[in-house]
C-alpha cells in the first residue's frame, strides 16, 4: 500500500477493517491505483435521463456489458450503476473491477420542483453482487430532504456494518434555489459538507461556478476574501469544506462536451486538489477507442503525468 493511500485511510478512523479494505480497493485499483486519485465510470443515466438520450450517440451502450468492459479496459478505479445493469453482467466480470451499486434513482417522466429519488435496491443487494460500495443521491434544498437524509443515514449505517463504502452524490435542487444556484460556489461547498456530515466516505458534487446564491453566505465570502474567480480556487474551497480535505471529493463530468473543454476543466480540478472525476456521458457516448483515450488523459492529469 502506498503512503498516500495509507494516509487517506487514516481519515476514516471509526470505520471497520472491512470498510477500510473496500476504500483501499477503490483507491488501489486500475491504471492510477495507489495515487490517491480515482476516476470512476458511472452509468445510471439510462435510468435518470432515458435510454435514447443516454445511449443513442453510441448504440453499443444499450448493452450493460459494454460499460463494465469500458471501465475495465480504460483502467478506471470503479464502475457504478443501478441494480439491473450490474445484475445483467456481474457474473461475467466478477472480481475484475470494484462495483458501486447505486441504491436510489429517479427518472424524468415526472419532474417535481423539489426532487427525491426512490430506493431501488439495498445493502443486501450490494453484498449479494460483491460490490465494494453503495451509491446514493441526495438533493440538499429539496423539500423532501428530511426523508432523503433519513434514508441515507439508515443505509449508510447498514453499509458500514457490512463493511461497504458509502459514495454520496450531493446535488442541490429545490424550489428555493435558482437554476444558477444549483452550482453556485456557496451551495456546492455546503452540499459537499452536508454529505460529509451524513457519513459519506466519497462525495460527488458538480464543479461549482463563481456565483454566490445565498446573501448571508455572500457576505462571508466577500469579507473573508474567499477566492471564487478561478475554478481551481473553487475546487480547493469545496475540498476544504469537506472536513479540511479529509474526505474524498470527486467531481461529475456533467453533460457531453468537447474533449478540449473536458481536459481544460480536469486540469483545474486537479490543480484545486480534487481527488478525481466520475465521468459518464463524456466517456461512454464516444466510440470505445476514443473513450479509453479520454479516460487515460483524465487519469494522467489527476496524477500529474500530463498537463
Amino acid at each position: 500500500m502506498t503512503p498516500r493511500v495509507r494516509e487517506i485511510l487514516s481519515w476514516y478512523g471509526s470505520d471497520s477493517p472491512g470498510t477500510l479494505s473496500n476504500i483501499a480497493r477503490l483507491l488501489n485499483h486500475g491504471r492510477i491505483g495507489g495515487s490517491g486519485k480515482m476516476v470512476i465510470l458511472p452509468v445510471d443515466q439510462g435510468f435518470e435521463h432515458g435510454p435514447a438520450r443516454s445511449f443513442a450517440k453510441n448504440p453499443d451502450g444499450y448493452d450493460p456489458a459494454y460499460h463494465i468492459q469500458l471501465a475495465i479496459e480504460s483502467g478506471c478505479n470503479a464502475y457504478a450503476a443501478p441494480l439491473g445493469a450490474i445484475e445483467a453482467c456481474v457474473r461475467d466480470f466478477a472480481g475484475e473491477i470494484p462495483l458501486i451499486l447505486k441504491i436510489n434513482n429517479s427518472d424524468v417522466l415526472y419532474s417535481p420542483k423539489s426532487p427525491a429519488s426512490a430506493l431501488t435496491s439495498s445493502v443486501d443487494d450490494a453484498l449479494r453482487l460483491g460490490c465494494a460500495a453503495i451509491g446514493f443521491t441526495i438533493y440538499p434544498g429539496s423539500n423532501q430532504r428530511k426523508e432523503m437524509y433519513e434514508e441515507i443515514s439508515f443505509a449508510a449505517s447498514q453499509a458500514k456494518k457490512a463493511g461497504l463504502v458509502v459514495v454520496m452524490w450531493s446535488y442541490p435542487r429545490g424550489e428555493q434555489l435558482s437554476k444558477e444556484g444549483e452550482t453556485a460556489m456557496d451551495v456546492v461547498a455546503y452540499a459537499a459538507h452536508i454529505a460529509a456530515q451524513l457519513g459519506a466516505h466519497v462525495i460527488k458534487v458538480k464543479p461549482p461556478t463563481a456565483a454566490l446564491e445565498q446573501e448571508a453566505a455572500r457576505k462571508i465570502y466577500e469579507s473573508q476574501g474567499i477566492k471564487v474567480t478561478q475554478l481551481s480556487d473553487r475546487i480547493r474551497h469545496v475540498v476544504q469544506s469537506s472536513f479540511a480535505g479529509k474526505r474524498i471529493v470527486i467531481f461529475s463530468g456533467g453533460e457531453a462536451k468537447a474533449t478540449e473543454d473536458i481536459l481544460k476543466e480536469v486540469r483545474e480540478l486537479a490543480l484545486g486538489g480534487g481527488f478525481g472525476s466520475i465521468m459518464g456521458r463524456n466517456a461512454f457516448q464516444r466510440p470505445k477507442k476514443e473513450a479509453i483515450q479520454l479516460l487515460h488523459q483524465v487519469q494522467d492529469l489527476f496524477t500529474g503525468q500530463a498537463r
